[in-house]
């Protein structure tokens, strides 16, 4: 917590991108390409405390990882895990939804989960009823490419007849959101399935759906601003977009201020770091001392209160997911993290990789 503010860690993932996790020879450097592209490049360059070791940040599906690094190490005070379809490429996804649900399980008050869907399988709009029934998802999550046998197969948002049926089903259910992650390829795939336009004709067909742009502005920040401007039931998500403010802070600002510019928008941004791509805490205390420059205000973008840095925080994604965050707190005060707390060493929660402690243990 923040000076009283309530925080939400939209995206959380234990990430699995090990080589033994891996299917597909093709795409066997993925998971060193992202620990490069991502991990490395976006994390703060200098604070190398903040970077973690490669082989230990391949296999981040580890309930222990995250809640350190999340409650422990950071001001977050609650997370919404999200499960990861991309099973053509990791054999369990790539962020196994198991790893959200035992940190649900000991963390009630501090976790809820995203359900992973992938529309190409058999019996997609059934696995709605699962999620529901079985792991209490509130929302789904969906990614846009996968490996199929090996050839790459893309799905866009504004599918009628392979989409329009999960969404249908997600209404009917009750669940409070429909996430898709664009602006990011993973690896070699293409990047049209990223670009935001297919949510469009979702939004517009599903108004009493919410409908949630993962990794918003990171790219194609023009098109995400309008999409956020023309429809009231369209979220932007920054996961990614925030680890901008460790090495790019006026990029962000830029970013921030363009979105903020639409109407109502201040309502509709959800803050996320998507941990355990990269550490929360460092875009967390940038964003809390983040003025917008006032040459972007004068060029459009808009100011950057008190105000609207805690609805992005928290108060947004609480309202989404229907929190009491007054409960909440009063909660989380009680438990082993605490929310008044300095946070911790980053990653100490994470115990040496097996590569890691034996160069350790050398002589």
């Amino acid at each position: 917590m923040i000076d009283d503010v309530y925080v939400v860690e939209a995206v959380a993932h234990g990430l699995h991108f090990a080589p033994e996790n891996q299917t597909d020879a093709v795409h066997s450097d993925i998971g060193s390409m992202e620990h490069r592209r991502i991990h490395t490049m976006l994390s703060p360059a200098h604070r190398p405390e903040f970077i973690l070791e490669k082989d230990r940040w391949l296999r981040g599906a580890d309930p222990d990882l995250l809640a350190s690094s999340i409650f422990a190490e950071s001001w977050s005070d609650f997370a919404i895990y999200h499960g990861v379809p991309q099973f053509g490429v990791f054999r369990d996804g790539g962020s196994p939804l198991w790893v959200g649900a035992e940190l649900r399980q000991r963390w009630p008050h501090r976790v809820a989960l995203y359900g992973p869907i992938d529309p190409y399988a058999p019996g997609a709009v059934d696995e709605i009823d699962r999620l529901v029934d079985e792991e209490q998802v509130v929302g789904i999550k969906f990614y846009p490419a996968d490996l199929v046998q090996g050839r790459v197969q893309t799905f866009h948002m504004d599918d009628e007849r392979l989409m329009f049926p999960i969404y249908e089903r997600a209404r009917q259910r009750g669940l409070r959101s429909v996430a898709v992650h664009k602006a990011i390829p993973l690896g070699l795939f293409p990047s049209h399935p990223y670009r935001v336009e297919d949510v469009e004709t979702a939004a517009a067909g599903f108004p009493d759906l919410t409908f949630e742009v993962v990794h918003g502005g990171f790219a194609f920040l023009e098109e995400t601003a309008m999409l956020l401007g023309r429809f009231p039931n369209v979220v932007v998500n920054l996961e990614g977009t925030t680890a901008y403010l460790n090495n790019a802070p006026r990029k962000f600002a830029q970013i921030i201020g363009t979105l903020l510019a639409q109407f109502d928008a201040e309502d509709r941004i959800l803050w996320a770091t998507g941990v355990s791509a990269v550490h929360p805490q460092p875009p967390l205390e940038a964003f809390w001392a983040l003025e917008i420059p006032d040459e972007l205000i004068a060029a459009g973008c808009r100011a950057l209160t008190p105000e609207i840095k805690a609805k992005i925080l928290g108060l947004n994604a609480a309202r989404l997911l229907g929190l009491d965050v007054e409960a909440l707190k009063a909660q989380g005060r009680d438990d082993e993290f605490g929310l008044d707390g300095a946070p911790a060493a980053p990653w100490s929660g994470a115990p040496p990789s097996p590569i890691e402690a034996s160069a350790r243990n050398e002589p």
